[in-house]
């Protein structure tokens, strides 16, 4: 028991460095003491259940051990989110425990790569959408060993940490020269061929643009509450600050106090005008950045007719028909042109409702993370900005950042950088902002586009291509920083494919599914005869 005990607490210890912080390189060994625990285990219902039970501790205590900041936000978020990720990883390891028992190990294994990275794919594109321990994200902070990236994305990094694992894990167990070397090979040969990507690559000479990051540093908390003036106030300090010949100037989620219609951001339904801040703000440009191009968050509203209202909105109650709040990113030039691109990927709980009845019910345990609780207006895909020399970039707004093939649409739209949108303080001084910053930076290798980003308080800054951070502003700073960010035109393989690794995983869980049962049936009907 105690032996069982101490594999599970280890496998729970190295799988958590990466998201606290510290290093993802702890990965592929993390769950050998599990495919150990695994192997020592029987075949009998009972040691199914024992098994079932030291799988679920190990994975609850990761997800607890790297998402316990969530509390700080809403006390439903850390045990919401456990249950679904644990949920999941249980899916993937439960079923290669019982094929294991029953059938060939190299089915068994199969089973387990293609089920677990199949059932991260789930977290990007299901209702319950929770991508945030994905195995690949892990190495943010080792971005060195993973630029292979821009062909895979991070679900090739889940990949290799799975297969590392397994061969790991035979290697130790046979203690044969041969699989010691096909583990190592495994192992080291991928960051060997980083290492090789990462003092080669080179940016592509494109031109540049001059970009300045603003951080308001404003309380999250009263922000929604606070005085309207006075942030409105901050933010024109701010921007005074910029230089003049700053070509883009980025501001954070939610950044504008306020709720404004579309199309002309005016502070009545069906006024033609733009708000007060919009027009002052716009003379403002055309004062001192006349070639700036302003990409800030808003909260915008969108009224329909009758009959013409999308599955999200909401009945208005001075007229008879509807309307949609959504989480924005508006591109404000000198000339009061105005760009619009509406968040895409929302966050559980908060922005999205996938189980109206329960979060209604814990309503009361949710703070207010973006101005409004529960179903906002949701963005279909990524939108590219145009500034005034005619380079784009794309304004990903916060969670989006955590979708690689969905930070890809705007990159597919023409952004040649990309720009960050974050309101992460939330969470206070925890690893939760810190690792938001660095999955950035896969981000940026995926598709090899810098990225400049702009967070309420705490990390704001600039990241290259090659996931390189340089100027940054910390937690609890006010400041504008501005750079020389490099356009990329080209595309990688994965910007071009997106997520096809996690499409591959669903087609190979489902064969592995259907072996198994032919598997079973014959042996069976062998054992009859």
């Amino acid at each position: 028991m105690s032996r069982r005990f101490a594999a599970v607490l280890l496998s729970s210890i190295l799988l958590a460095p990466g998201w606290l912080s510290l290093t993802g390189l702890t990965l592929p060994v993390a769950l050998v003491p599990l495919l150990w625990l695994s192997d020592s285990l029987g075949s009998s219902r009972r040691e199914w259940w024992r098994m079932f039970g030291w799988a679920a501790l190990t994975f609850i205590l990761w997800n607890l051990s790297t998402v316990w900041w969530i509390w700080f936000a809403t006390p439903v978020g850390p045990p919401a989110a456990t249950l679904a990720s644990t949920t999941l990883n249980m899916i993937a390891f439960m079923f290669f425990h019982t094929v294991s028992k029953t059938a060939h190990r190299s089915l068994a294994y199969t089973t387990l790569v293609a089920s677990w990275i199949a059932t991260e794919y789930w977290y990007t594109v299901g209702d319950f959408s929770w991508p945030w321990l994905i195995l690949g994200n892990g190495f943010s902070h080792d971005v060195w060993a993973v630029q292979w990236y821009e062909f895979t994305g991070v679900f090739g990094g889940s990949l290799w940490v799975l297969l590392s694992n397994i061969c790991i894990y035979e290697a130790w167990k046979h203690r044969s020269r041969q699989r010691v070397v096909m583990a190592a090979a495994v192992t080291f040969l991928p960051v060997a061929l980083s290492l090789g990507i990462w003092w080669s690559w080179e940016q592509p000479d494109e031109g540049q643009v001059t970009v300045s990051i603003i951080q308001p540093n404003v309380d999250c908390y009263e922000k929604f509450a606070g005085e309207r003036e006075l942030q409105q106030r901050n933010i024109f300090d701010l921007v005074s600050d910029v230089p003049r010949d700053a070509e883009c100037i980025l501001l954070p989620e939610t950044a504008v106090p306020g709720y404004y219609w579309e199309p002309s951001l005016s502070e009545m339904r069906f006024a033609d005008t733009p708000g007060v801040f919009w027009q002052q703000m716009a003379d403002t440009l055309r004062a001192e950045h006349p070639q700036s191009l302003l990409v800030t968050g808003a909260n915008t509203l969108a009224w329909y007719a009758s009959g013409a209202q999308t599955s999200t909105a909401r009945k208005d109650p001075y007229t008879d028909g509807w309307y949609d709040h959504f989480n924005t990113a508006v591109g404000l030039s000198a000339d009061g042109r105005r760009q619009i691109h509406h968040k895409g990927r929302l966050v559980i709980g908060v922005e999205k409702t996938p189980m109206p009845w329960l979060f209604e019910m814990l309503e009361f345990l949710v703070v207010d993370l973006g101005g409004t609780l529960g179903q906002i207006g949701q963005g279909l895909h990524g939108t590219a900005f145009e500034l005034e020399s005619g380079a784009k970039t794309g304004p990903v707004i916060c969670y989006e950042g955590l979708y690689g093939n969905f930070t890809g649409d705007f990159v597919r739209r023409g952004a040649g950088f990309l720009s960050i949108l974050s309101n992460d303080g939330w969470w206070r001084d925890t690893p939760g902002y810190r690792h938001l910053f660095t999955i950035s930076r896969l981000r940026a290798i995926e598709h090899r586009r810098a990225i400049a980003r702009s967070a309420n308080t705490g990390r704001s800054g600039f990241i290259s291509a090659r996931g390189d951070v340089s100027l940054t502003l910390g937690w609890d700073e006010r400041g504008v920083i501005t750079e020389q960010v490099p356009l990329n035109s080209r595309m990688t393989f994965y910007t071009l494919y997106g997520d096809y690794l996690g499409r591959i995983g669903e087609y190979v869980m489902l064969l592995c599914v259907l072996y198994y049962i032919a598997y079973r049936i014959k042996k069976k009907n062998y054992l009859v005869q």
